[in-house]
């Protein structure tokens, strides 16, 4: 019975140690917080996709220098903003989780207004009423609450830019199709000359229902899932 003993444990000093594999590393564009902010910008757009914020839309692309301001402006609160509400999130009592995040957002649009004032005053004139109304703009406020209200800072922080940049981009296609068709101009530069006939239309709201119908129409149309 010794010997078998012994038998066996040498024959188990001869196998080889069983050692965990390592966690396999995900790649950059495999990680969630990628997926977050690429998500934003095109599978859940906040125009063509959800209908969300087209007030502004409707309201700043006649010029595209308005159109940038206002959406890097919106990037900056909803990206910024997001990631506040993510780290506030375990302290925020939830029935003041609405107010609290109103607060929030304020406080971002209070510093864009104030930088727009400070360093682009002509901007600031012609789309100032608009910035304020960013506080109640529904595409931030989705956000905060469906999703960085349950998620980690940094996914939150992407998110928020992602729906940003997604919504800006939808406004400077708008942008760049009403002003030169309205103006001749684009960035205020000529670039259809001096014969062209502006379409006043297109830089009065009725002209901006067409043209961004037409850009949801056909970006809804290029995404399979929604045929």
């Amino acid at each position: 019975m010794a010997q078998g003993q012994l038998s066996i444990g040498a024959n188990s000093l001869l196998k080889p140690a069983v050692v965990a594999a390592p966690p396999a590393r995900v790649g950059l564009f495999e990680s969630e917080a990628w997926q977050a902010f690429v998500t934003g910008i095109w599978a859940d757009n906040p125009i063509f996709r959800q209908i969300l914020g087209i007030c502004s839309a409707l309201a700043v692309t006649n010029k595209a220098n308005n159109t940038l301001a206002m959406g890097l402006a919106l990037t900056f609160v909803t990206g910024f903003s997001c990631l506040l509400v993510s780290l506030l999130r375990t302290i925020t009592p939830r029935r003041v989780r609405m107010v609290t995040q109103i607060l929030i957002i304020a406080v971002f649009v209070i510093i864009v207004d104030l930088f727009l004032k400070a360093y682009f005053f002509g901007i600031s004139k012609e789309i100032g009423p608009f910035v304020g109304l960013i506080i109640t703009n529904c595409l931030i406020m989705g956000r905060c609450e469906n999703f960085a209200s349950n998620n980690k800072p940094m996914i939150s922080l992407l998110d928020g830019i992602g729906c940003g940049l997604g919504y800006a981009f939808l406004l400077m296609c708008v942008a760049v199709v009403r002003e030169p068709l309205g103006t001749g101009k684009l960035f205020n530069i000529s670039i259809l000359g001096s014969g062209w006939t502006e379409w006043g239309i297109m830089v009065a709201p009725p002209g901006a229902f067409f043209v961004l119908g037409v850009f949801i129409w056909i970006m809804r149309g290029l995404s399979k899932d929604l045929k």
